[in-house]
């Protein structure tokens, strides 16, 4: 093993052949119009009523800043915590990402890979917290032994045996070698918070980034202020309100008069309404809108209905139709960006009357003329199981109710808020719809230990690959980036041949703001979106 250029290979060129960047702003008007010029009013009265004539602030809206996504508080110990602590800029990690998705040091200032278990990174000098404190290793030890006491997703990743911290010199030694441990360290589970200081009851934590959070009322609003302790560019907005809008049609109004400045999931049907006089920021992204088969269900257990499924989907059409052109058909887990993506691997085209071919044999007939096939009396109902609080999802279901239909499938769609209960009883579903960035630490391994193993917490529908275990043991020993890459292909292709999962789309992002906003850029990884450029005119 050569240690440490072995590492380096890791974090170069591997995110170097990563996705491009995308962190660049799509202006759909340069002038704006008269109806916007009152783009100071804020929902916020309170802030309203202690501005001066020089502060800035600036109201975001946002569909998925809620409890249903599993986001009840910005501690990054908690749930999902960690997306809106580092998104709305109250949390930094160690390392993060580029535009072009390369590994740069962001609280850290450097590293060295002493060997396969051994990890000594420099910090940065400077830095405190929003209250004040200093990072040192000292906080950073504390934070992170405090993550893996907390969160098993973290732990099981990590590997962490032991943290030593001097001055500003964090030693960690894993139990077993881990070659993409700075890439979880990117993670917003890894946003840096001081853990001595208490977490209030609403699940505000203390932070180094920008912005320091003041009030959180769940599914509701955040309610942000400068932190005058930033290390970095003094950010340009004095406060900030991050409003809960959950329905896509109330975001779009609340957009439309000016009750908002920045909306994060306004539906494409509205798009139009804000073309000429709104700015776009959009990227491409590795969230993927994909399917798990649950191999307890007496229907997809069987492999030609798993097959069906995956040949009566006509995911061009649903992005063409029904995103109107703002996502990108999915052949696997990742997108045709990434060196391992697109059509490095195959999946079934779609080709519905091939699926009846393979239902037919399979002893699946509609024997009745109802248009349902059934199989030994039993129809052939199909439970499909998502959740509202992304656009596309019930769409997507919508969509393939229509085209699985069309092949005998009696589609039943359950889209709801309580889907993380259900999805645990492998007897209430068939199929589960939802949608994740794939690759969010830069490196292919992660979607495969979080949803594909028999080690993986969200693996729903209890899939088992004696081939993609012995693949992923491999992997995680693996630290050349290339041989990387071969096995993540090799991977993707073991669960599209079993047809486990089923990909659809790959998302392009776009967040829509009112011309006076300025410095908001979209990124791949869909984590940095306030940060301290972000800015508002006068």
């Amino acid at each position: 093993m050569k240690k440490r250029n072995i590492a380096a290979l890791l974090c170069t060129v591997l995110f170097s052949l990563s996705l491009g960047a995308c962190g660049q702003t799509d202006q759909a008007s340069q002038t704006g119009q008269a109806s916007q010029a009152n783009t100071a009013e804020t929902s916020s009265e309170a802030a309203s009523e202690t501005s001066s004539d020089t502060q800035k602030s600036l109201v975001w809206g946002d569909t998925t800043f809620n409890t249903m996504n599993g986001e009840p508080s910005i501690d990054p110990h908690a749930d999902s915590g960690g997306w809106a602590c580092i998104r709305y800029g109250v949390g930094e990690t160690l390392f993060h990402f580029s535009d072009a998705m390369e590994m740069e040091p962001w609280l850290a200032e450097g590293y060295k890979n002493i060997d396969e278990l051994t990890w000594e990174i420099t910090l940065r000098d400077g830095v405190r917290f929003s209250n004040g404190k200093a990072m040192d290793a000292n906080a950073v030890k504390a934070c992170l032994e405090t993550l893996i006491a907390k969160m098993e997703r973290a732990a099981s990743a990590l590997h962490i045996d032991t943290l030593t911290a001097e001055g500003q010199t964090l030693t960690i030694r894993t139990t077993e070698p881990v070659p993409t441990l700075l890439n979880y360290l990117c993670d917003p589970y890894g946003c840096i918070i001081d853990v001595d200081a208490d977490v209030a009851a609403e699940g505000i934590v203390i932070g180094t980034g920008p912005y320091k959070a003041t009030a959180l009322t769940p599914d509701t609003s955040l309610e942000l202020v400068r932190n005058e302790e930033y290390w970095g560019d003094k950010p340009a907005l004095d406060t900030i309100t991050v409003r809960t809008i959950s329905d896509s049609d109330t975001i779009t109004m609340a957009l439309q008069s000016g009750e908002i400045d920045v909306a994060y999931g306004i539906p494409y049907s509205s798009y139009p309404l804000f073309e000429n006089d709104y700015t776009f920021a959009g990227c491409a992204t590795s969230r993927v809108f994909f399917g798990a088969m649950n191999f307890e269900s007496e229907i997809t257990s069987d492999p030609a209905v798993r097959k069906a499924i995956a040949m009566g989907i006509d995911k061009n059409g649903f992005v063409d139709t029904l995103l109107n052109g703002n996502g990108y058909p999915a052949t696997g887990v990742f997108p045709a960006s990434l060196p391992y993506g697109g059509d490095a691997v195959k999946a079934k085209e779609y080709d519905p009357e091939g699926a009846k071919e393979v239902l037919e044999a399979a002893g699946w007939k509609d024997t009745d003329g109802d248009g349902i096939r059934e199989k030994d009396g039993k129809p052939l109902t199909l439970r499909w199981l998502t959740l509202p609080n992304r656009q596309e999802l019930p769409l997507l279901a919508e969509y393939a109710q229509s085209t699985l239909g069309d092949i005998g499938f009696d589609v039943q769609i359950n889209n709801t808020a309580n889907y993380n209960s259900i999805r645990q009883d492998p007897s209430a579903w068939d199929v589960y719809f939802s949608a994740m960035i794939t690759a969010p630490t830069g490196d292919p391994e992660y979607f495969f230990a979080y949803h594909c193993l028999d080690r993986s917490g969200n693996n729903d529908g209890h899939y088992h690959s004696d081939e993609l275990e012995a693949l992923h043991a491999e992997m995680s020993k693996t630290f050349d980036p290339q041989e990387r890459q071969k096995l993540a292909v090799q991977m993707q292709q073991t669960i599209l041949d079993d047809d486990a999962f089923l990909f659809v789309s790959h998302l392009r992002m776009n967040m829509i703001a009112k011309p006076t906003v300025k410095g908001l850029a979209a990124h791949t990884t869909d984590y940095y979106e306030i940060t301290p450029q972000l800015d508002i005119a006068e």
